[in-house]
């Protein structure tokens, strides 16, 4: 998955509840669902945008459905993030430079 995937699946902030419920532990539909506001075939398409951008898994068990966050589906996030990275610690030494210059 991208990186645009993950974005574009975590925009909706239902489906960031969804996923920060999850981060928890493994959980069915029917307990995610609980205290949110939505139908079950309004959360079945949330998680199945969550399941297409790779961040989540589902183990059945009998009739049940379990799931769990995928950790490795943050990958491509973590590693757009590591790219970016290096840029901070260069830009605020230059913003402490001019903030200096400015002070004198």
């Amino acid at each position: 998955m991208s990186e645009a995937e993950i974005f574009r699946a975590l925009a909706d902030p239902t489906r960031r509840a969804v996923f920060e419920r999850l981060a928890t532990g493994e959980m069915t539909g029917t307990a995610l669902r609980d205290g949110l506001a939505i139908s079950q075939p309004a959360l079945s398409q949330h998680l199945a945008a969550l399941r297409g951008a790779g961040l989540l898994r589902e183990r059945r068990s009998g009739r049940f459905v379990n799931y769990s966050i995928e950790p490795e589906g943050l990958r491509p996030l973590h590693d757009w993030m590591l790219r970016y990275r290096a840029f901070w610690p260069e830009r605020i030494e230059h913003l402490k430079d001019l903030l200096g210059e400015m002070d004198q």
